[in-house]
């Protein structure tokens, strides 16, 4: 059977650009909706009178927003297309600018790129029913090696390393020194070779050291080289400096109806943040929220509540709702109304809004006791209560941890430092050193738990805690230590309630986050950032969030119906 015949290469031909395109090609999607925009709105500047003529800024935005969606993300790669790709070159009308054009074209006008994203939103919206939203972050490698990124125990074991080794270095060379003749010197271990190790320990300590005055200077707490803004997180592979962008996706569309760019490591507190603009955007309008177990913060919730948001945050297996409190301050409220400001009023009132009555019951007013921190400490931090680190190391020795609250840090009894891990939701601050205790020679003394390493829990106001473990095996009394802020208890009024969020709602979350990242991250090719800074990402992942919008708008409404939406004014 024979071959499928191809063309002549040597025949001419007469066509059209246009005929190269597929008439329902997304490219006419792009060139529609970029040519209906006004420019002017977004910053950009128009076209200089005098001298060499500049390349048209609606064909650049073209050629992003394609090449977004077609995982064609680097200005070279984007440049080549310009030559390569039929449908560019349609878009682009022949043109093709080089890489450094291209690229400055994105730097100048990044910040443009999210409130392009949220007019293409605007117009689809009158042509959709929007449900409610599912709120998910997700780890996005950012444009920075791990080996360029430090912590406060990384810096902590990095210079305690280096410090051993230059200490014996300059014991080699002490020896050397005194000996005349030194038999049977390996090559490797000369006099010239162990001052070359000396110099270069000593140049990276104090690297690391002003990294590390730096850090605590800043009271930062990771310092990453090339990306000042990305952090340390923890994927599923284990770690990654990355960014962790929020998405609010929609229920009935699975559009993305807006996104926060975050650095954050966690996704505590972020709901509220994500939600915000859609709240401005929809004043008459109650908005709900479905998020998994890792927005579970109990201020994040009420802020929600307060601003006329519904949050439905996955439980924990065996708990049928959440229990908040604020407090009371007596007004009279508007129940019936759904303003944020009525609805904050109705709250702390101890009243129950008409549009909560659903998910809010058992709302009463208690009277508690609270510790209240005494005038003259307000004004001042917490002050350790000893004078200098040696003196904090030494009473920790003695069996105690005891912080350092100007430094963050917490000695503990074997001489290690222990740094912040993390801020429970009762607001203790979490201290922590994996390394230490993993070579820990004294583990067996301070713990003896199931896992690999000491935890230990510092209220912000306490400053000393026993050892127990260590001070009964010193054969020493183990005391409570009294060393903490002053203050005194007052009885205060507070509003408590109980939230039960929706759990019809909650169980379709997976299905509508899920998707639009897998989108994203796989068909687009988007698994890192190509930028750097908060900022510029920003831009960056509001590009890929308006490439996977066209496409999904175009399956969901067809080409034609989008034609007519996205190409109007």
């Amino acid at each position: 059977m024979p071959y499928v015949s191809t063309f002549d290469r040597t025949q001419m031909m007469m066509c059209s650009w246009d005929s190269f395109v597929d008439p329902k090609s997304i490219a006419r999607l792009i060139d529609a909706f970029v040519n209906s925009l006004d420019l002017t709105k977004y910053g950009v500047k128009e076209a200089a009178v005098e001298g060499r003529p500049s390349y048209d800024p609606k064909g650049m935005y073209k050629l992003y927003i394609y090449g977004s969606r077609k995982g064609i993300r680097s200005s070279r790669k984007l440049s080549e297309s310009c030559k390569v790709n039929l449908e560019v070159k349609w878009m682009m009308g022949g043109v093709e600018p080089d890489f450094r054009t291209i690229s400055d074209f994105r730097k100048d006008n990044i910040d443009s790129l999210k409130k392009i994203f949220q007019e293409f939103n605007r117009r689809i919206s009158g042509a959709v029913e929007w449900g409610f939203t599912s709120i998910d972050g997700s780890k996005f490698l950012a444009n920075n090696s791990k080996d360029n990124n430090f912590t406060k125990n990384k810096l902590d074991d990095r210079i305690k390393w280096l410090n051993a080794h230059t200490d014996e270095y300059l014991r080699i060379l002490k020896e050397m020194d005194e000996q005349e003749e030194l038999e049977e010197i390996p090559e490797n271990l000369t006099k010239e070779t162990l001052e070359a190790k000396l110099k270069e320990a000593q140049e990276r300590l104090a690297r690391y050291e002003a990294y590390q005055k730096l850090m605590e200077d800043t009271g930062v707490s990771q310092l990453s080289l090339t990306d000042a803004d990305a952090r340390l997180m923890k994927n599923k592979n284990g770690f990654a400096v990355a960014y962790n962008p929020q998405t609010a996706v929609d229920s009935a569309t699975h559009l993305i109806r807006d996104f926060e760019m975050t650095n954050q490591v966690t996704d505590h507190g972020l709901l509220s943040p994500t939600m915000s603009r859609m709240r401005e955007e929809e004043p008459d309008k109650i908005l709900e929220t479905v998020a998994d177990k890792g927005y579970e913060n109990a201020e994040d919730m009420l802020q929600c509540l307060e601003n006329g948001i519904i949050p439905h945050v996955i439980m924990e297996d065996g708990k049928d709702g959440y229990e908040l409190s604020i407090s009371y301050e007596e007004a009279e409220a508007d129940i019936h109304s759904i303003k944020p400001d009525e609805l904050r009023k109705s709250l702390h009132a101890g009243l129950i809004p008409e549009v909560y009555a659903d998910v809010i019951s058992d709302i009463r007013v208690e009277e508690v006791r609270r510790k209240v921190r005494d005038e003259e400490e307000k004004s001042e931090n917490v002050k350790s209560i000893y004078g200098t680190p040696e003196e904090m190391m030494e009473r920790a020795k003695e069996g105690y941890f005891v912080r350092d609250p100007e430094r963050n840090l917490v000695y503990c009894p074997a001489g290690e430092i222990l740094r912040q891990k993390c801020i429970k939701k009762n607001g203790n601050i979490r201290y922590a050193n994996k390394n230490a205790c993993k070579h820990c020679k004294n583990r067996d003394k301070c713990y003896k738990g199931k896992g690999e390493w000491k935890e230990i829990d510092f209220t912000k106001d306490n400053l000393e805690k026993p050892c127990k473990e260590w001070l009964k095996a010193e054969g020493k009394e183990c005391n409570a230590s009294k060393h903490s802020a002053k203050g005194h208890y007052e009885k205060v009024k507070i509003v408590r309630f109980s939230l039960k969020p929706n759990r019809e709602k909650m169980a379709m979350r997976m299905c509508l986050s899920e998707h639009p990242f897998g989108t994203i991250k796989r068909a687009m090719g988007a698994t890192y950032f190509l930028l750097r800074g908060l900022r510029k990402v920003t831009g960056e992942f509001a590009l890929l969030c308006l490439g996977y919008n066209i496409e999904r708008a175009k399956n969901l409404l067809g080409f034609e119906k989008m034609m007519e939406i996205i190409a109007g004014v």
